[in-house]
């Protein structure tokens, strides 16, 4: 089907919306507005006062953002039906027009009055910020004019013929942003008016929003120098480049209507120097005269905001109100209690937005009556800690949940409630049934036997006497595998996953809902397996997988079989693009039971004479990727887990499986923010991994596997989980990972830097993957090198992935042949 080159990404007309339809099969909270009375009619007193109570309760409420899947992905499906052909850019629209409409009148509906816009994106948010600002880079071939489908998407997931832009971690959390390419010959011109349109969009069905941006500095500050700009160029130079757009979007927002325009600078919680913290300050004076006549919320989100930020921030010129993360960032309270600007309003994040765990609403009340008493009671608004995007979308849509379990959790559309009752708490609107029922939810929690396991605490104490070291130095133990493995120079393999069909798919859940017997179920496993194993030894891959196709997602898969956890049936949460995750719930301490793996790895090991890697999900990223209980401290649940895979691993080995990857895909994005933080976390991380394989004999290669992150800040870390050869992301980040063997750290592990991205359909060419592996032994020696993709390869078609394996194995035999006849 032909899709519109041109399309702008917000162009439905709303004229056939009547106010608030609901399409698509989302249904909206039933929480109908009051009607409005006929113009001639003497409002009675009733009226009167049901009115006057719906002004007080939405008073002082606000969301800092929400989810855009959809409660049951319905974005997801219309983008990849989209992106396949299959549908055209007007039902795709249609369906996020639905999205929208459906979440504004969710808010409407609960009482929130500062209601929030242009936090739905197609991709990405900071990739909208892009498109705003008409920073394309010229691979993409944009030439003016408002940037559409074609543009916005290859700039996101790239084409056939040129590679997308970077993704990597939106701080520290399990979602990615588009990493803007900026240099000093860009040329800024406002290219998507995509923030107006929302609005508009919204003011049409009665609903006056609060606009949200990234804010300029952080914008900034989250790009990097474009390929070929000197990596010591200052991206705060542009600063006076791009602030004439954001005026030209303030200026239509005002015209528009607008009275509240929010600014997302979440940079300033990290640790900035003042040359970048006086960018903000620049900034804002900048954009001053553009802002007057609006009220203006400079949000930050994710962490304690310093103090010396913190003076920045409240300093700021034309700067109405500030947003403050204070579930994350609890010592911001004694900033705000040390001082806080006279007559501005205060926007505080009391409800997490990170986590799925019911507030408790006494305790949240407290805080906000001690704030109310400092920055008065007119200037106090309860909000999110940050964008509801990083939690699950509604509990109502969970059936599976037992209702102990349910009465703990707080999902996106409870956590509106829960904002809006804590509004009404402060001005004198306490619901009593529903603070009660939150206190004994909350006292329940505490107390059930289920939560607690007395052998895993006591086994997970004892950890603290060893910092399980396997005895041997990687050297030796290397040499050792090698004489058993006998692999060729540049061995190959992969990460783990192949592709999921849809029949694959369909068989697990089935097999799920019982529809089928476990004999025809393992039946069809096994067929998987085979066939992919035979296409590995058909592509003359060195080190196998079995594909992991009775896998659902990485961390479910072994969530499901340990004890402490539980699942949702529709709790997804956007990871990148289209590409959702389902966290497990920790609800308790973790064991495990029985053996997970060693049924599938041994049937894969005995299809075939070439190794086979066991697959495990390391205890770090199980935690990362996970909602995690908030009742003790993070590392005491990481130890717990730890210790369940440490059992896998050896029984794997037991079952004569000699390469065992343990992947540590989200160690990184665990990572405190703050520097004075990432020490404790680094130690306890990495000790976790080194528990998980510290029993195995010198012959058992343990491998792990890191994706998306930076990884140069944390290299001596890595070096320190001591695995026998890490596959690493790469080719996505322009290689910036070599970088930090260019500048002389000595890794003598085996190492496998990506040597293609699979996030993008594109197929590399045999010649370019010669290239990067020249590029890597120009920094590695030869007797570590790995050859691998980036990443697993679950998201792709065979069609993609058989090409691309194959030009990466002839690549590998190239180089070899090189090397050999260098000798």
């Amino acid at each position: 089907m032909l899709r519109p080159a041109s399309i702008k990404l917000n162009q439905l007309s709303l004229a056939s919306l009547a106010p608030f339809a609901s399409r698509s099969g989302i249904s909206p909270l039933p929480l109908p507005l009051p009607p409005p009375p006929p113009p001639s009619t003497t409002l009675s007193t009733s009226l009167l006062l049901r009115l006057s109570f719906r002004c007080t309760r939405t008073m002082a409420s606000h969301i800092v953002g929400y989810p855009r899947m959809g409660p049951k992905r319905e974005l997801k499906f219309a983008l990849e039906s989209f992106w396949d052909g299959k549908s055209s850019a007007e039902e795709l629209q249609k369906v996020a027009t639905d999205l929208r409409v459906s979440i504004w009148k969710q808010m409407t509906d609960a009482g929130i009055k500062y209601i929030p816009s242009n936090t739905f994106s197609y991709y990405d948010q900071v990739l909208d910020t892009t498109a705003m600002l008409g920073a394309v880079p010229p691979r993409y071939g944009w030439n003016g004019g408002e940037i559409g489908f074609d543009v916005y998407f290859s700039m996101a997931r790239g084409n056939a013929s040129v590679p997308a832009m970077e993704m990597t971690k939106w701080f520290d959390t399990n979602y990615h942003y588009i990493v803007p390419e900026l240099g000093p010959d860009v040329k800024f011109t406002y290219a998507s008016h995509k923030a107006v349109d929302e609005y508009k969009e919204a003011k049409a069905l009665g609903v006056d929003t609060v606009p949200v941006i990234v804010g300029p500095v952080s914008y900034l500050l989250l790009s990097k120098p474009a390929k070929g700009v000197e990596k010591s160029f200052s991206l705060l130079s542009l600063l006076d480049k791009i602030i004439p757009v954001y005026k030209e979007v303030i200026a239509e927002l005002k015209a528009a209507g607008a009275s509240w325009i929010q600014f997302d600078e979440p940079k300033l919680v990290m640790d900035l120097d003042s040359h970048q913290l006086q960018a903000f300050t620049h900034a804002y004076s900048k954009l001053e005269s553009a802002l007057s006549g609006l009220n203006v919320l400079i949000e930050t989100y994710f962490a304690d905001v310093p103090a010396e930020a913190y003076h920045t921030l409240t300093a700021l010129k034309g700067v109405t109100a500030f947003g403050f993360d204070l579930s994350r960032g609890t010592k911001t309270l004694d900033l705000i209690k040390g001082g806080f600007p006279s007559g501005k309003y205060l926007f505080a994040g009391v409800v997490d937005g990170r986590n799925i765990w019911a507030n408790d609403l006494a305790a949240s009340l407290g805080t906000l009556k001690a704030l109310e008493g400092i920055v008065g009671k007119d200037k106090l608004v309860v909000s999110t800690s940050c964008s509801l995007l990083h939690t699950a979308v509604d509990l109502v849509n969970e059936t599976k949940l037992d209702q102990e379990l349910k009465s703990w959790l707080a999902f996106a559309a409870q956590k509106i409630v829960e904002v809006n009752a804590l509004a009404r708490a402060l001005v004198g609107q306490k619901d009593e049934a529903f603070f009660s029922a939150n206190a004994a939810a909350q006292a329940s929690r505490k107390s059930s036997p289920r939560v607690t396991n007395q052998a895993v605490q006591k086994a997970a104490a004892a950890l603290r006497g060893s910092d399980h070291r396997r005895v041997t130095n990687v050297s030796v133990r290397l040499e050792a595998q090698q004489k058993k493995l006998n692999l060729p120079l540049l061995p190959t393999t992969t990460i783990g996953s192949f592709p999921q069909t849809m029949d694959l798919r369909r068989v697990r859940r089935e097999y799920k809902a019982k529809k089928i017997s476990e004999d025809d179920y393992v039946k069809a496993i096994k067929e998987e397996i085979n066939k992919v194993v035979q296409i590995q030894e058909e592509l003359d891959i060195d080190v196998l997988v079995h594909g992991e196709p009775e896998r659902n997602d990485m961390v479910e898969y072994f969530g499901e079989q340990l004890s402490g956890f539980a699942f949702t049936v529709n709790g997804w949460v956007q990871s990148y693009g289209s590409r959702c995750v389902k966290p497990p719930i920790i609800y308790g301490d973790v064991s495990r039971p029985k053996a997970m793996t060693v049924f599938w790895s041994t049937m894969a090991q005995s299809m075939t004479k070439r190794p086979m890697k066991g697959m495990l999900t390391g205890p770090v990223t199980i935690l990362n990727w996970s909602f995690v209980r908030n009742d003790q401290p993070r590392f005491e649940t990481c130890y717990q887990i730890a210790l369940a895979i440490k059992d896998e691993v050896e029984d794997l080995e037991k079952a004569g499986i000699t390469v065992i990857q343990i992947d540590e895909a989200a160690l990184r994005e665990g990572l405190p923010l703050r520097k004075s933080e990432q020490a404790f976390y680094l130690d306890w991380a990495v000790h976790s991994f080194r528990i998980t394989n510290c029993g195995v004999q010198d012959t058992t290669q343990i491998h792990t596997h890191m994706c998306y992150s930076n990884f140069n800040d944390i290299i001596h870390s890595i070096i320190d989980m001591d695995a026998d050869v890490i596959t690493i992301e790469n080719s996505r980040s322009d290689e910036k990972l070599l970088s930090v063997f260019r500048e002389g750290v000595k890794y003598g592990a085996g190492i496998g830097p990506g040597v293609y991205d699979i996030h993008s359909p594109r197929i590399p060419s045999t010649e370019e993957i010669v290239d990067r592996i020249t590029k890597m032994l120009a920094v590695l020696e030869s007797n570590i090198l790995w050859v691998n993709p980036d990443c697993g390869l679950k998201t792709r078609k065979y069609t993609e992935v058989k090409p691309a394996l194959s030009n990466t194995v002839a690549a590998a035999k190239a180089v070899r042949t090189q090397l050999a006849s260098t000798k």
